[in-house]
């Protein structure tokens, strides 16, 4: 009688809960809503745009032009003096000389406000960090890799820099890989209606990979206040251009893209650069849309200390180059128009190699990264829950499908935390939801601005996702990274990327996005719809994949994902949304902690560890053989972090194992548990460990190709007998 009370009292509060929460969130959105539909006015419909004429040596005050010649003078000492460090041994063993690039760098952080604006540099912006206020100081500590650096504390490759107080973003050595978080900032810019600016900067050759394009794309179909900068330099390492574009200018292939600007400069020239960029961030501002700024520039050197251009390059085209050198040429008309006289020029060389020297002492003198932090911020703490406990519960009560429990903790969560949400392909189409109809509903209640659809370019989904999420640490964010999860390989390199990026920053930034992926077999899919692969996934540090297989652990393991700092691969065994053995109790709020394992039955003579589909196989399984054994099943659902202790405890408790999984046995997860078993619990062994899964082959599309593939409650069996009879 107690129960049946206390489930009333359960129901009751739910309904109340449920009354509440809608308006709440029908408020939120109706607000948020207003903040994203900011009017801007309609710009003008040419596609390249002519710089204003804001700066040159009479329109600029003289204070000013003193303050970019010291910038510049005392950015080229830094520059000039980084290959020595290799030289003796002490450092910056990667170096991109940025000389050659030097006006529009000093361009870019001159425009940049580190107040409003956010920016991503490239290896090759060390005049720009410099010109946004990074001191000769940490420039050279970056370049050392100290352990003071302000990018990420000597973790990172030298000559990536970054201040995170300052919104100038650590970025991957993947060539251009961070337009994507750009796009993303500029997303979440827009939406909190932000009076500000994104400036990405890359080389033009980074622009023939795949995700810049659809950064682009995605940044024009939005509107959204991106600058791309882009810097001609005329070589991607030794390609020349002619090998990379039809085109003479880059920017000149997304002519045909709409909401878009272009405008053409002068890298070399300090004018035409701080022109080009003051009008691309008015322009963004104004009419919130995304410019183009092609700058061309020389490259002065070779491309890095590892290259030598000489290999490549004729004398004349190099002493060409050097020609072209912007800092001669600025200096010779600040002389012309004697805005400074050779004394002064003279003094402020003095002055800026005095404070280099200074800088140099404070950097070889400043500590290494300890070996012992190799362990710090590897992945940020998940969110503790006050109901966590072991993330098991008796609760009785009506039960719900897999599918159901996904949604409505995902409905839930938004009601939570306003500052959610999701997006991916065919996420929300009038009544439809997602490829399955997960998200369905969602979009009708918390509106287009929070659930919309994303484009079919897994990267670009994944890519954004980690940029708004780079907005604001409180912003929450659910990708359908892709519609199954053989599809979601294109979105590789943005989960390489995102998985390393909190400990890369050194704590400083973590993309906070839960991921979620149909995934598996038995549904007669076949290629690009059936595979699994957690295998390849759980090689990552600094991610989380966890598998449920009942609705409970659903509800539970997503709501945690979502409330959690760090990236969560969370796997949905397709096959389970609407089957009735995965159907189960879902309490109220119910929260699964990650890293814990369930008892799914208790048993001695063997244990099946186990975790998604096979999970059903191995109860069924130790529900036929109850007469004659005494069978345990474990349920691992969090494969990383993996809860070793329970699985250490249920091998020494039964002293027989098999692990089953419906990946592939060769080189599976299951191998993994495997060893540990081995490593820890060898000694209580009576018997081989031995797994079950699918033959090393992809699955099948015929449904006899896939029995034949995916392994089964019989397999199963005969493997449970074969350690049972050894």
């Amino acid at each position: 009688m107690a129960k049946k009370k206390s489930r009333k009292k359960s129901k009751k509060s739910k309904k109340k809960v449920a009354s509440k929460n809608p308006k709440k969130a029908k408020k939120v959105a109706k607000k948020t809503k207003k903040n994203a539909a900011k009017k801007f006015p309609v710009a003008p419909k040419e596609v390249y745009l002519k710089p204003v004429n804001h700066f040159g040596l009479k329109k600029t005050n003289k204070k000013t032009l003193i303050n970019w010649y010291k910038i510049l003078t005392l950015g080229r000492m830094v520059d000039e003096r980084a290959p020595n460090y290799l030289k003796q041994a002490l450092g910056w063993s990667y170096h991109a000389p940025c000389a050659g690039h030097d006006g529009i760098q000093l361009a870019v952080g001159q425009v940049f406000d580190r107040k409003t604006d956010h920016m991503f540099p490239y290896y090759r912006d060390m005049m720009t960090a410099h010109s946004a206020g990074m001191s000769a100081t940490e420039l050279i500590l970056n370049g050392l890799s100290k352990a003071d650096d302000l990018a990420s504390g000597g973790r990172h490759m030298s000559n990536h820099f970054a201040k995170p107080e300052w919104n100038i973003h650590n970025v991957s050595s993947c060539t251009g890989n961070h337009i994507l978080h750009a796009v993303g900032v500029g997303r979440a810019m827009k939406y909190y209606n932000h009076s500000g600016v994104v400036i990405n900067s890359q080389g033009e050759s980074s622009l023939s990979e795949g995700y810049c394009y659809e950064a682009i794309n995605g940044a024009s179909k939005e509107k959204l206040p991106v600058i791309f900068v882009v810097q001609d330099n005329g070589y991607g390492i030794s390609v020349p251009k002619r090998d990379q574009t039809a085109h003479e200018k880059y920017a000149d292939n997304f002519s045909g893209f709409l909401n878009l600007k272009i405008i053409h400069c002068d890298g070399t020239d300090i004018f035409d650069s701080m022109n080009a960029m003051k009008t691309a961030k008015d322009h963004a501002l104004k009419y919130s849309e995304p410019v183009i700024v092609h700058a061309m520039c020389v490259r002065m050197g070779s491309h890095s200390n590892s290259d030598k251009h000489e290999l490549y390059r004729s004398e004349k085209e190099i002493a060409e180059a050097v020609a072209q050198d912007p800092i001669p040429r600025y200096e010779k008309s600040l002389l012309k128009q004697k805005v400074l006289s050779k004394t002064d020029i003279e003094k402020i060389k003095k002055d800026c190699k005095d404070e280099l020297m200074s800088a140099h002492k404070d950097g070889v003198s400043a500590a290494h990264p300890s070996p012992e932090s190799i362990y710090d911020f590897v992945i940020p703490e998940p969110y503790n829950g006050d109901k966590f406990g072991d993330g098991t519960h008796d609760e009785d009560g009506d039960e719900i499908k897999f599918i159901d429990a996904l949604n409505t903790t995902l409905k839930e969560e938004f009601r939570h935390n306003p500052d959610t949400f999701i997006w991916g392909q065919d996420m929300a189409n009038g009544d439809k939801g997602g490829i399955f109809n997960v998200s369905k509903g969602m979009q009708k209640e918390f509106g287009i601005e929070r659930v919309f659809n994303g484009p079919i370019a897994e990267d670009f989904i994944l890519g954004t996702a980690n940029g708004v999420s780079r907005f604001n640490d409180k912003i929450r964010v659910v990708v359908e990274g892709a519609e199954f999860a053989d599809y979601f390989w294109p979105a590789m390199e943005q989960l390489v990327d995102s998985s390393h990026d909190y400990w890369r920053s050194n704590g400083a930034f973590s993309p906070n996005v839960t991921v979620r992926i149909a995934s598996g077999g038995y549904i007669g899919g076949g290629l690009y719809h059936s595979q699994n692969i957690e295998g390849t996934l759980t090689t990552f540090p600094g991610i989380r994949v966890v598998v449920p297989a009942f609705a409970d652990d659903a509800a539970g393991l997503l709501r945690t994902s979502m409330r959690s700092r760090g990236m969560t691969m969370f796997l949905e065994p397709k096959a389970l949304y609407n089957s009735k053995d995965a159907m189960s109790v879902v309490p109220e709020g119910f929260e699964v902690p990650f890293g814990k394992a369930r008892v799914r039955r208790e048993g001695s003579d063997l244990t099946l560890i186990t975790y998604g589909n096979t999970v059903h196989h191995c109860l069924q399984v130790a529900q036929e053989l109850s007469d004659q054994y005494d069978i345990e099943v474990l349920d691992l659902r969090s494969l990383s972090p993996l809860d070793e202790d329970a699985i250490i405890e249920t091998v020494k408790k039964c002293s027989r194992a098999l692990v089953v999984h419906e990946d592939k046995v060769f080189a599976g997860f299951g191998g993994e548990i495997v060893s540990l078993i081995n490593e820890k619990c060898f000694e209580f062994l009576d018997a081989p460990v031995l797994r079950v899964g699918s033959t090393f082959t992809p699955v099948g599309f015929n449904r006899i190709l896939e029995r034949a593939i995916l392994p089964d409650a019989n397999r199963v069996k005969d493997k449970v007998l074969e350690v049972l009879g050894y």
